[in-house]
């Protein structure tokens, strides 16, 4: 076993294991985490007695809840533009490297799940859920946009369902995760004891075999107007879309919208939409480009401040409507 700052790893049975140890942060990934989990998965990379990699977080709250944003905000204060790009870089390569790795990257998922969480477990082979699992990308809240290769695997989901769940930061439940494709398999959290354990001892094939039924997905009635208000070209028409078809859950997906950074919808839907032409690796590329901008912009300080810090929930957006968003503005982003 090798134990670091809030990252263990150790090689038992058939299996590498990365242990996320942070729990107090709810497992959220710093700097000196996304290095020990690349160099774990170099290390077993030539280790013919690990046949495949499983990833953990410590605790019953969380899986990982992203990256350590508080940290990124510091640093923009600071204008310490290397700090940043050191972590996103870092960050980034190690979700290519988990896509790209040649032995199945099995990631057990209980409790929260989110931005770097997803990260570190939607490029691997296989993504078990409970039904405490809470995967969610809220980036938008905070004034930045989903990223950890988002912009790939997001606009690949069925119908509508990527952007709406990138532009309102919705949270989806155990089984609804695999509905939707974030995850493979749903198994209950009573049996992950029992499937560590025959993970350990027969390898990866043992998972189809506790997996259990899916209940219906809970959004499956409000699919059809997820996809018709999320396949719209613009966030304007989505709001308009919204606005038109009323009820319920419009109303309230407006509300959700509404509570976001005008800026973070806009930069996000372009970002989805040019990945949805392009391969992970060049998604994780615009990614990157983009972070260099959106982490100077004042909503990426003032989201983090109010959401994060703070805790105020009471952010003070620049502009504060979506009406006041210069279009000009967000494709500089991109050029």
């Amino acid at each position: 076993m090798t134990d670091a700052a809030n990252l263990r790893t150790e090689q038992v049975g058939r299996i590498g294991h990365l242990i996320l140890d942070r729990p107090r942060a709810l497992n959220a990934l710093d700097l000196g985490m996304i290095r020990g989990l690349a160099e774990a998965l170099e290390r077993w990379r030539d280790v013919p007695e690990v046949q495949a990699v499983m990833i953990t977080g410590t605790g019953e709250r969380a899986f990982c809840a992203g990256g350590d944003i508080r940290a990124i905000r510091d640093a923009a204060i600071a204008e310490d533009g290397v700090a940043i790009e050191t972590f996103f870089a870092e960050e980034y390569a190690l979700n290519a490297g988990i896509a790209d790795y040649p032995k199945p990257y099995i990631a057990l998922i209980d409790g929260i799940c989110m931005g770097g969480g997803i990260g570190v477990s939607v490029h691997g082979d296989i993504r078990v859920a409970s039904e405490h699992a809470r995967f969610a990308m809220p980036e938008t809240g905070i004034g930045f946009f989903p990223d950890i290769g988002a912009s790939y695997f997001l606009p690949r989901l069925p119908g509508g369902l990527g952007l709406y769940l990138a532009l309102t930061g919705s949270e989806l439940r155990g089984a609804d995760a695999v509905h939707a494709g974030l995850a493979t398999h749903f198994v209950p959290r009573a049996a992950f004891p029992a499937l560590t354990r025959a993970l350990i001892a027969d390898g990866p094939a043992v998972v189809a075999g506790f997996a259990a039924p899916l209940p219906p997905f809970t959004l499956a009635h409000e699919r059809a107007l997820i996809d018709h208000c999320f396949s719209a070209g613009s966030v304007p028409e989505i709001i308009g879309r919204l606005e038109e078809a009323g009820g319920a859950f419009a109303t309230e997906t407006l509300a959700t919208l509404r509570a976001r950074s005008p800026s973070a919808l806009v930069w996000s839907f372009e970002l989805l939409r040019r990945g949805a032409r392009h391969l992970l690796p060049a998604c994780l590329g615009s990614e990157l480009a983009l972070t260099r901008r959106v982490t100077r912009h004042p909503d990426f300080r003032e989201g983090v401040r109010a959401m994060v810090v703070d805790k105020d929930r009471m952010p003070r957006w620049q502009p504060a409507r979506l009406e006041a968003v210069d279009a000009a503005a967000i494709a500089a982003l991109f050029s």
